[in-house]
């Protein structure tokens, strides 16, 4: 057995497999785009038989270019998109339906009548989540009672224990181990309104509030543990898979955020920002969601967390919505670019407003817009949005007690761009740290796996190995800091829907 571990980071919009070496270290790695799927407004789908197509090409992809085998792996880690949601048929693996993403609004009627019907305090008290289409359970309950013809009969087959249902996790550990295993960890079970953080088990009052089977559901395993090993046919032998986090948690892993009050905020399709609160669940009273951290030797570490829907994916509108960028990379340039004075605001609201506002009717804008204004002052708009979003939920965790942050622990591919992260250290006021490997996602999936496979023994050993590649200090002064954020939370106000009248 050697030390080296594979990870797959099977994302929104991409899947990607990455070799670490056992300090941490890149080896190589291979990325396929994930298409998008949207039926209807505010309906976002994947096809689940093409994300474990790409997950197996970007393994089988990034193992030849390092020159390793199966053989020479000792672990396999996989992340992923939380909260997107896969039913499929437990003898043949086929999905019954497009996988519904996280981001997919088609079930906010049914939250909504279970909130005016007076059970969101239950679910908060049991979960730390709120009634929100964002969460899995309304999802699959969409699923088993869709009106679609070309599932009718799905809650009978269900309920006989024919229809399996996970994450994204849970889906692909079921094709890599040819069926083998039905499971998910706890960071993933954590986000799908029907897991109770507290007695860390599915819950019967959470299962029959969403009229949801217990049939269906995966077993729940620590973040570092047995998941089984893949299809010999896959990879051309068996390769032990050890590990499995939801791709925010493995970021706090991978970012070595194992002390409480330690916080990380990556940067991707959405922004997300989980603040260590050790051994004792917080519950929050400005909207953060409860959640688990990781769990590790059966032991859970929770976490306070604040989730942007629309990062990286607005910039993803700029370039193929708007046409104004040819890539996310041009961002950079035509920010500094930017009129200085213009004056130029976007709310990014495109499916509704996550942490701390949860206004699922909220619809983005622009505001401020002048005879002058140009694409440069709309890309630099959009950067600020997620630095305005992102203190939302630092002044929102400091509401619920949190200390102020010595540092930001930053990752996700946005993270590349200096101006950006410039710009994140003087409108939230705290420094940021860039770290050496940005891949964080990956590389904490990769440290759990090799937690399970004993190449570390302790989260401690994974805490050596994390190094700061940049800091970016605070330049604006307060004065300036409010005026800019007092205009942005004006915008905000503006895109409200019926939830913030």
């Amino acid at each position: 057995m050697t030390g080296k571990l594979l990870a797959i980071d099977q994302g929104t919009t991409s899947t990607r497999s990455v070799l670490f070496d056992a300090s941490g270290a890149l080896l190589g790695s291979s990325q396929i785009e994930l298409p998008q799927i949207f039926p209807k407004p505010g309906w976002v789908e994947h096809d689940p038989d093409l994300i474990f197509k790409q997950a197996v090409a970007t393994a089988q992809a990034t193992l030849k270019k390092c020159g390793v085998s199966a053989k020479d792996i000792a672990a396999l880690g996989i992340t992923n998109q939380r909260e997107t949601t896969v039913l499929w048929d437990r003898k043949s693996g086929k999905p019954v339906h497009n996988a519904i993403v996280w981001q997919d609004r088609r079930s906010a009627a049914l939250c909504d009548m279970l909130r005016q019907d007076g059970h969101e305090k239950m679910v908060v008290q049991k979960t730390g989540l709120l009634f929100d289409p964002y969460f899995s359970a309304s999802k699959i309950a969409w699923m088993l009672d869709s009106p679609d013809r070309s599932i009718d009969g799905l809650r009978r087959r269900a309920e006989a224990g024919e229809i399996l249902f996970g994450t994204i996790d849970s889906y692909l550990l079921w094709r890599f181990t040819d069926g083998q295993v039905h499971a998910t960890d706890a960071t993933n079970a954590s986000r799908t309104l029907l897991f109770n953080i507290h007695t860390q088990d599915w819950d019967d009052d959470l299962l029959a509030l969403f009229n949801v089977p217990r049939a269906l559901l995966p077993d729940v395993r620590d973040c570092a543990a047995h998941f089984g090993t893949t299809s010999p046919a896959l990879f051309g032998g068996e390769i032990t898979i050890g590990g499995i986090a939801g791709d925010q948690q493995a970021a706090a892993v991978g970012q070595a955020c194992f002390e409480s009050g330690q916080v990380k905020s990556t940067y991707g399709t959405g922004c997300f920002a989980l603040i260590n609160t050790g051994e004792v669940p917080l519950t929050s009273a400005n909207k953060l969601l409860t959640t688990i951290a990781y769990r590790l030797g059966g032991t859970p570490t929770y976490a306070l967390e604040g989730s942007i829907f629309m990062a990286g994916a607005a910039v993803q509108w700029l370039r193929d919505g708007l046409g104004i960028i040819e890539n996310a990379a041009a961002t950079e340039e035509m920010a500094k670019a930017a009129n200085p004075e213009s004056s130029v605001i976007m709310v990014p609201a495109f499916t509704g407003l996550g942490a701390p506002y949860w206004d699922s009717s909220a619809r983005g804008a622009l505001f401020g817009l002048t005879r002058d204004t140009g694409p440069a002052e709309i890309v630099r708009a959009t950067l600020d949005a997620v630095c305005f979003q992102t203190r939302d939920l630092f002044d929102a965790m400091a509401a619920d007690g949190c200390t102020t942050p010595s540092a930001i622990r930053v990752d996700g591919g946005m993270v590349a761009n200096d101006w950006l992260m410039q710009r994140l250290a003087d409108l939230v006021g705290v420094p940021v740290e860039r770290p050496h490997i940005i891949e964080t996602t990956a590389l904490g999936a990769a440290m759990l796996a090799g937690l399970q496979a004993g190449i570390y023994e302790s989260p401690l050993a994974l805490s050596r190995n994390w190094r700061c590649q940049k800091r970016y200090e605070p330049r604006l002064d307060n004065t300036q800091r409010d005026q800019l954020y007092l205009a942005w939370q004006d915008a905000v106000s503006r895109t409200r829907g019926n939830l913030g009248k």
